[in-house]
């Protein structure tokens, strides 16, 4: 009972809200449960689902192969599921601080080398497979995790040259962010896909996948550097001042004393930072790579699935609000700790 005063009834407007959210529940929620559950049709049937009124879960029974793999070979859809339990561990081992070791790199490589393996093959006994067949949640989880690897250290760098007193370095990266922060993320990846190979010698080919990632990582690397950059105005003065009386050199007082504080105080929009590079992977469809949420529009396109839309799309809001609010959640432990 005194939770229930202290957080929902502490006053007239908060009783006021509470009961006005109890009814709203009470109004939407049986209905919401019939659709999905009750009067649901989950086995992978079109006509029973057209003639049902709850939700056709039997879309996604049908369909989740090509929505999780995209159009990677049906038999060998043992890889990128193996691969993406493989990536999402290595997340979550980089999360638990008990393994913040030197060593954690070397299982990185090591992860990512078996990745490699798995995804391309070549060799064990695994046919080769073209990444351009790579697509679904396989290759929405590698792009967000090869973009944020490599446009983190970027961004610091960026970061702390927009705050060097040498003019032409603080231009630089001035004006490398200004200009990335000043155009949104669909022209880079034109520019990756289009432009870029007009600029390359006769005869040399930059890989599809690798121009978006790179595309990716700039943009990433733009954005989380202004981030970086308000953790590092946030330092007190004396700070500074402090680590100059000690007699530390410039990359002392940056990597043990100021970068370790800014980097604390940004991990709120960091994080928020990454959710938003997670998402923002859908865009790679307008140069012809399937992630998540592009194999989900495909799959609608056969006509004996057309209508179910909803469906679909919740299933895709599932896995990206999965992910998300994981990340949400460990953020805020992090500031906690």
């Amino acid at each position: 009972m005194r939770w229930l005063r202290e957080n929902l009834f502490g006053g007239w407007a908060s009783s006021t809200a509470t009961i006005f959210l109890l009814f709203i529940l009470w109004k939407a929620l049986p209905p919401l449960v019939d659709w999905a559950f009750l009067d649901a049709v989950w086995r992978p049937d079109a006509k029973a689902c057209r003639a049902a009124s709850g939700a056709c879960w039997g879309f996604i029974a049908e369909k989740h192969r090509f929505i999780l793999f995209g159009t990677y070979p049906y038999d060998e859809h043992w890889r990128p599921a193996a691969a993406s339990v493989l990536l999402i561990g290595l997340w979550i081992v980089s999360a638990l601080r008990s393994f913040w070791r030197w060593w954690l790199a070397l299982v990185w490589l090591a992860g990512l080398a078996v990745i490699g393996l798995l995804m391309w093959g070549g060799g064990l006994g695994l046919p080769y497979v073209e990444n351009e067949r790579w697509g679904g949640l396989i290759l929405t989880l590698l792009l967000t995790t090869f973009g944020i690897a490599a446009a983190f250290p970027l961004a610091i760098a960026l970061a702390l040259a927009r705050r060097s007193s040498m003019p032409l370095i603080q231009a630089l990266a001035v004006g490398f962010i200004e200009l990335v922060r000043g155009v949104p993320l669909i022209s880079l990846l034109f520019m990756a896909s289009v432009m870029l190979p007009l600029f390359l010698p006769q005869g040399m080919s930059i890989d599809k996948l690798l121009r978006a990632q790179i595309a990716m990582i700039l943009f990433a690397a733009a954005y989380l550097a202004e981030v970086v950059r308000g953790g590092l105005q946030a330092i007190p003065k004396h700070q500074y001042e402090a680590a100059d009386a000690l007699g530390l050199s410039y990359f002392q007082k940056t990597f043990s004393v100021v970068l370790p504080q800014a980097l604390r105080i940004s991990v709120p929009p960091l994080v928020n930072s990454f959710i938003a590079f997670l998402k923002d992977t859908s865009l790679v469809v307008v140069i012809g790579l399937f992630d998540l949420l592009s194999t989900v529009k495909v799959a609608l396109n056969e006509p004996a699935w057309t209508g179910f839309g909803v469906e679909a799309y919740v299933f895709a809001a599932a896995v990206y609000f999965a992910f998300c609010f994981s990340m949400s959640l460990y953020s805020r432990g992090l500031e906690r700790r």
